[in-house]
């Protein structure tokens, strides 16, 4: 069977090279006679893997040495327990509320303290970016939070709030890599792999190393404490092996194609043709405020749920899988991540017209 264009939220399309390379090397790795999936987390060998995976991200992002990478489990939403564990020394942490994934984050710091929503779009359905020119943040908050692309809405902050020597938390996990960023900026980035770096089951951790210590909230458990990872470089216990193996082998694969720079040209490019379409067309029209506009996560819909279900059972058949909207909003979505190819959006608009041409 031909692979379909996968459009999923995450898990996600991964690279064929990738894919095939890790096919390739299934039953025996570099000569070792066995799977990376056999391995033992204390061998050189998969010490190697990790190390060189973590020096790849590095370059690939311009990390610091100040900052450290820390390859964990537990997905992102793990981390919305474990940031304020770890940072809410005053038990105070301002969030901008911009959808569902900054919902789940806000309550769970609930849990350990005292969240200031200091900027929302709940009231216009999470459809855009609130204003961020004269942020007031809290004299008292550790840190400030948001949710830099928000998958589900697809919007996007091109620009980042203001906040001082407040430590900038940042959940990139529907956008990393998709661009360059100045990790300067953040105190704190986390990401799930599953969208634009491998499989599920990692979660990649970027943090300033004056912002991990031994000052954590009491109770927070051994496991959920940033100094034990980073002293023990990601092997306290063991690792999701495999998942952190083919995230090493996506970086070298955009390191090939040029970084980050070129990765930025592909999604605007991919981005553009899908928006201007959507932008021109009289059946479907997109949902987010244009200057908020997300690259990889990008939302529509016809105005009938009934020509909804249609376009996404049609497409589906066609080849177009996982355009159907997250539950909480309905409609489509396209998600185009850095491994979606191009002819994949212009294959995608090319039937939108087609179906158009046939329901309007």
């Amino acid at each position: 069977m031909a692979r379909v264009f996968n459009f999923s939220a995450g898990p996600a399309v991964l690279p064929e090279e990738v894919l095939k390379e890790a096919a390739e090397e299934m039953l025996d790795f570099n000569g070792t006679g066995m799977s990376v999936m056999e391995m033992s987390h204390r061998s050189k060998t998969v010490e190697r893997i990790i190390g060189e995976a973590e020096d790849n991200l590095r370059e690939l992002m311009n990390i610091p040495p100040n900052y450290k990478v820390l390859f964990l489990q537990g997905g992102a939403s793990q981390q919305f327990a474990m940031v304020p564990m770890n940072l809410m020394k005053n038990k105070v942490a301002d969030y901008i509320n911009t959808g569902q994934w900054a919902k789940k984050a806000i309550a769970e710091a609930k849990i350990f303290g005292k969240v200031n929503i200091i900027a929302s779009s709940e009231d216009k359905m999470f459809s855009y970016i609130p204003e961020l020119k004269g942020l007031k943040i809290s004299d008292e908050a550790d840190y400030v939070y948001i949710c830099h692309n928000n998958t589900i809405y697809g919007t996007k902050f091109n620009e980042l709030p203001e906040t001082g020597d407040k430590p900038l938390v940042a959940d990139m996990s529907s956008d990393i890599l998709s661009e360059p960023i100045d990790v300067t900026k953040f105190g704190v980035i986390f990401a799930g792999a599953q969208k634009n770096m491998g499989p599920a089951g990692v979660v990649v951790v970027i943090i300033r190393e004056d912002l991990i210590s031994d000052d954590v909230l009491p109770g927070t458990p051994t496991m959920l404490r940033y100094k034990i990872h980073a002293d023990n470089k990601s092997l306290y216990n063991t690792p999701p092996v495999y998942g952190i193996y083919i995230c090493g082998k996506v970086f070298k694969w955009i390191k090939k194609l040029g970084g980050l720079e070129e990765m930025k040209k592909r999604n605007e490019a991919k981005a553009a043709i899908l928006y201007d379409f959507l932008d021109s067309s009289k059946l479907f029209k997109g949902t987010v405020f244009k200057k908020d506009r997300s690259l990889m996560n990008i939302p529509f819909i016809t105005g009938s749920q009934e020509l909804d279900a249609k376009f996404i059972a049609e497409a589906k058949a066609a080849g177009f899988d996982n355009l159907k909207g997250h539950r909480t909003v309905g409609g489509m979505r396209a998600s185009i991540y850095n491994a979606m190819p191009l002819e994949g959006v212009k294959a995608l608009v090319e039937f939108m017209e087609l179906f158009e041409s046939k329901n309007i």
